[in-house]
Formats: structure tokens, sequence, C-alpha cells
């Protein structure tokens, strides 16, 4: 009976240890996973600006043709845009540069609008007085833009770290020694995938 005790107390051991590792190993992944989310909000940076008064269809036309591009370039084809919203979606897109360079020291160079939203507000409604004591209604539309800018310099370094290491796994990479691997892009030199 004894034996039997001593048995179970040692199972009992043995399982605690296994709970215990198994925590470590847990935190180790949250830890990294953080890590990652961390360096995702320092390359994020964001500007939200509420109850413009305009259409929101309006304000989507240009933001659909300046989401992808550069700061500088997307600030260049604002001021030549022959549109109402592009002046509060220049002032917007400048103060998110603003808060990239104020809050997180990011270089204005490497920022890309990752994501440009537009979503409605609430309509001003209003009555216009006509003939006979009668009111027309007139209703104001509002929108609320929301942009947020990314770093790329950081995502390119993340990348070629990754890159190097899939390629150690994988053998192309033998002792720190790289051996040429030569890309080719279809997009640049036509062929294939040539589309005007």
């Amino acid at each position: 009976m004894l034996n039997v005790l001593r048995a179970m107390n040692r199972n009992k051991d043995s399982f605690t240890r296994e709970r215990e590792l198994l925590k470590i190993k847990r935190t180790k992944k949250e830890k990294k996973l953080r890590n990652q989310e961390d360096k995702k909000l320092k390359t994020e940076v964001y500007a939200l600006s509420q109850s413009i008064s305009m259409s929101a269809h309006k304000a989507r036309r240009v933001l659909d043709q300046i989401r992808g591009r550069s700061y500088q370039e997307t600030l260049m084809m604002l001021e030549l845009m022959p549109y109402r919203a592009c002046y509060p979606i220049f002032k917007l897109i400048y103060s998110a540069a603003a808060n990239a360079k104020h809050n997180m020291g990011l270089n204005e160079e490497y920022l890309v609008i990752s994501k440009a939203t537009v979503n409605e507000g609430p309509t001003v409604k209003k009555l216009k007085p006509r003939a006979r004591g009668r009111g027309y209604p007139i209703k104001r539309p509002t929108c609320h833009i929301s942009i947020v800018l990314k770093d790329t310099a950081l995502y390119d370094e993340y990348v070629m770290e990754n890159s190097i290491g899939c390629l150690k796994k994988t053998g192309w990479i033998y002792k720190k020694k790289s051996t040429d691997i030569t890309c080719h892009n279809m997009y640049s030199i036509g062929g294939v995938w040539d589309k005007k």
C-alpha cells in the first residue's frame, strides 16, 4: 500500500513539473507575440477627423486614389486634385505625419498610407423656409475620416531578417556563407505579367 501511495506522489510531482514547464513555454510564446505586436504598433500611426461636412461618397473617391502611396507623393496628388474633399484629407495626412515624427520619431520619407477609411457621420437636418409658410428639409451629410500611416523602413528590416532565417532553414545559406540568389521581377521585365 505504501508503495502505491509513493508512486502516486511521484506522479503528482512529475505532473506539476510538466505543468510548470508548459506555463514557461506559454509565457515565452506570449512574449514573442507581444514583441511582434509592439513592433507593429511602433510602425503604425493614425489620425482621425470627425464630423467633416461632406458626404462620405465624395471623400471616398479621393481616398481610393491615395491608398497605398507614399506620404510625399500623396501630398503632391492632393494639391493638384480639383475636389473639395482634398483639403481636409490633406490636413489629416499632414497631422498623421506630424504625429509619427513627434511621438514615434519616425522619418517622413518612409511613411506609406496603409489604411484610409471613411464612415458616414450624423446628418444635420434643417428647414429651408419657402412660400406660403412651408418648410423644405435640408440634409447636410457629415463623415468621419481615419488614416493610418505605416513606416516601411522597420518593415523592410523585419522582412530581411525573416527571409534570411528561412534561407538558413532550407539550406540555401551554409555556415554564414551566403550563396548568390537572383530574383527575377516579372513586373519590371514585362513578359507574362505585363498589364497596361
